[in-house]
């Protein structure tokens, strides 16, 4: 097992939100790094926040952005592991974890109603910087990591219109793209068949309610309402464990 990281994080003095005018609120808003804690709390990106009415605006901007999103930032069951990726689809928020330690996390927007992203335990596989759509020639997908492989599924860089919108992968921001592009390990042939070594282990978990309304819109009422839990993550995760465990095992004994 790898030694945890020291990670130093600015915590806000509280953590609410409220609404404002998103143009409003965009023209007088310079601090790059504020704009980002916003584009996450709203599940979205630079040019479709500018299409948006109300925002979801934090009351205290000073933290780090860990602290708006949901993911807890430690969970101990997870300390065997030397990499994982949570993608939540109730929240559309996903974190990456190093032996149980939270180290990025950030928003996707993932399959809508008609093109669900398939829930359970899978495994990065191949990558490439610059892919097309499978659905649509004229989509160029960035920083594209396939998890899914049969399927067609993967994280790539794409719009984030502030809902589940894709045709079952899961979109996000380009700096989290090619942030968990470079991260995630890939798998490793032992023939154009067969997979010697899996990629890094990745849940995708939870369901939306696609008839209600966003639900960080309960933030207003709730800031803790979509708060996941450490058992939580620790249940979804003890299914698989063992064979999660089982395939690092395999990857520690290669030359």
């Amino acid at each position: 097992m790898k030694s945890k990281k020291t990670i130093v994080r600015k915590q806000p003095k509280s953590i609410s939100f409220h609404f404002e005018n998103a143009k409003q609120w965009l023209a007088e808003t310079t601090d790059s790094r504020q704009l980002r804690i916003v584009l996450a709390v709203n599940r979205t990106d630079k040019t479709n926040i500018a299409k948006m009415d109300s925002i979801i605006i934090p009351e205290d901007l000073t933290g780090d952005l860990e602290f708006y999103l949901p993911f807890p930032l430690e969970v101990p069951s997870l300390e065997a592991i030397d990499k994982i990726i949570f993608f939540s689809y109730p929240t559309q928020t996903f974190a990456a974890y190093e032996n149980g330690q939270l180290i990025y996390t950030g928003p996707t927007n993932m399959g809508r109603k008609k093109d669900p992203t398939p829930i359970g335990l899978f495994y990065t596989n191949w990558k490439a910087e610059k892919t097309t759509s499978t659905f649509n020639d004229e989509w160029d997908l960035r920083w594209n990591f396939n998890i899914a492989n049969k399927l067609g599924v993967g994280w790539h860089q794409y719009e984030l219109p502030g809902y589940p919108a894709s045709h079952s992968c899961l979109r996000l921001q380009e700096k989290d793209a090619k942030y968990l592009y470079t991260w995630a390990d890939q798998w490793i042939l032992k023939d154009d068949e067969n997979v010697l070594v899996k990629g890094t282990p990745v849940i995708v978990f939870g369901k939306y309610d696609f008839d209600a309304p966003k639900p960080w819109l309960q933030l207003i009422q709730n800031p803790k309402v979509l708060n996941i839990s450490i058992a939580e993550i620790e249940s979804t995760t003890k299914p698989y464990l063992n064979g999660i465990l089982s395939e690092q095992k395999k990857r520690e004994k290669l030359p």
